[in-house]
């Protein structure tokens, strides 16, 4: 046979020849190299196609939750194949319960609904409230911009200016739900000897402030120390509100001198319960999808979210609304999540007797 009637063999049935690969093994390589580019573009096409992600707020304007979601909603749409716009919408009630219970139970399930609610609601389903309808490890966390410590915290008028006054003289506090405003003063109550008295009821974070100031409570049973800062920076300044204790699992730098909840703990079971209700800390601000949404659109939304957390723009207007960014992954929030559900029983069962109190105060 000459030069000239040699078989014609391909580039791929030479490149297997070489390699000892059959022509079956070597189309499912070039289709396996394919498949992550094709996975961007069917998200970056489905996004396209929808415009619009809805991000529900479980509390009113104007908090520390809806200042983080709003400031998000400005920058991740870019970051999204296909570049859909974030629509903030605020829904409200039963401590952000309501809003949660909509992105698990009602909302698409195929990404274009994104949510943020309160830290405590896994430790909530935990301790089996009743009031949890859903099983917050069925959400998919996209990610937490911020771990922040949460502060307990009394208006400058009362006399409660320290831990050590709070067991001495009662005190109101406010409270929007079963949530980490009436469980941090339950707590303290029992475990510290505090005489918190909780006024359950109020919407959101923002209308608890007011009644400080009117004088209709003396303080607020749970902020976070990153929200006081950017909601209320004038406050801080003009030492508008004391700070009693801080919770978290680790004091935060600005705040050396105020007492960190755990250390208050007299015994070894408490020691440990308050550290299980100090977790949520880590889960800080949730953002978090449906479940059942397509892994590859999971994905791209959790790769968008840690693109934001970098972006220069992003981190320059946080630094202007006094915003603290400290992220933790989506991956990270999810097993934080289900490391609380799935606590020491002895732990939780101490928890939740002491939690047990606020309803049982609530129905004399």
């Amino acid at each position: 046979m000459s030069r000239n009637e040699l078989p014609r063999i391909s580039f791929g049935k030479r490149f297997a020849k070489r390699f000892g690969w059959t022509a079956v093994g070597l189309l499912a390589a070039f289709a396996a190299a394919g498949s992550p580019a094709r996975a961007q573009d069917a998200v970056e096409q489905f996004y396209r196609s929808k415009n619009n992600i809805d991000l529900i707020i479980g509390f009113t304007v104007g908090g520390g939750y809806d200042a983080y979601a709003r400031l998000l909603a400005r920058y991740l749409g870019d970051q999204i194949p296909g570049k859909p716009k974030l629509v903030p919408k605020n829904m409200t009630g039963a401590g952000s319960r309501i809003a949660a219970a909509y992105i698990h139970g009602v909302a698409p399930k195929d990404g274009t609904a994104l949510g943020i609610a309160d830290q405590s609601i896994a430790l909530e389903q935990a301790l089996g409230d009743s009031g949890v309808k859903f099983d917050s490890r069925e959400l998919i966390y996209i990610g937490n911009p911020i771990v922040e410590n949460n502060v307990v915290s009394t208006w400058y008028t009362s006399p409660i200016k320290t831990i050590e006054d709070a067991r001495k003289v009662e005190s109101t506090m406010g409270a929007t739900g079963y949530n980490t405003s009436a469980q941090y003063p339950q707590v303290l109550n029992t475990m510290v000897g505090t005489k918190f008295k909780i006024i359950l009821g109020y919407p959101g974070g923002n209308e608890v402030n007011l009644a400080m100031e009117k004088g209709e409570v003396a303080g607020r049973g749970s902020n976070s120390w990153a929200s006081w800062k950017a909601t209320r920076p004038d406050w801080i300044r003009d030492k508008k509100i004391n700070l009693l204790v801080q919770v978290g699992l680790k004091k935060a730098s600005d705040l050396p001198d105020v007492p960190l909840m755990m250390d208050l703990a007299t015994n070894d079971i408490d020691r440990q319960a308050m550290r299980l209700l100090s977790a949520p800390t880590v889960i800080g601000r949730p953002f978090f999808t449906s479940p059942q949404v397509p892994a590859e659109r999971v994905k791209a939304l959790r790769a968008a979210f840690e693109a934001t957390m970098k972006l220069p723009a992003f981190l320059e207007e946080a630094q202007k609304m006094n915003l603290d960014i400290n992220p933790v992954s989506g991956e990270e929030v999810q097993k934080v999540v289900a490391d609380i559900i799935d606590a020491p029983k002895p732990v939780k069962d101490r928890l939740a007797s002491v939690l047990a109190l606020i309803e049982r105060e609530r129905s004399k």
